[in-house]
């Protein structure tokens, strides 16, 4: 077996898992970050929380190499590409200054804020 694909198998073992393991938490269970929590945190944690995502886009990116899903049942390759030239220190001053100027929609969701903000955007400029 090449070494990409034992990366891959390994990937997927490791992605099933993760998976298994949240099976008894339903999705009303899991937190929604918004606003609220995000201008609460302090930097690293807001870093963190934008690895997270970066590192979730970047494994889906890579275990659909081969055969990547329409973007009508996928919407990371978009977010991709729509966050290109994109840093950690960019996106979470943008959220940042986005919270500030909309105090009133700190119940709003960062990843809404994150994709409807600055992706959508990015992808206008990135076509």
């Amino acid at each position: 077996m090449t070494l990409k694909l034992r990366l891959r198998a390994t990937l997927a073992a490791t992605c099933m898992s993760l998976a298994m393991a949240a099976l008894p938490a339903r999705a009303a269970d899991l937190p929604l970050v918004t606003g609220e929590q995000w201008t609460a945190s302090s930097e690293a944690v807001k870093k963190a929380y934008l690895v997270g995502i970066a590192n979730l886009v970047q494994v889906q990116t890579a275990y659909f190499a081969a055969n990547p899903p329409t973007d009508a049942q996928n919407f990371v390759p978009r977010l991709a590409k729509g966050m290109q030239g994109q840093t950690l220190d960019s996106v979470r001053e943008g959220l940042d200054r986005w919270y500030a100027a909309n105090p009133t929609k700190l119940k709003r969701p960062v990843l809404d804020t994150l994709w409807f903000e600055m992706a959508l955007p990015g992808l206008q400029k990135n076509k």
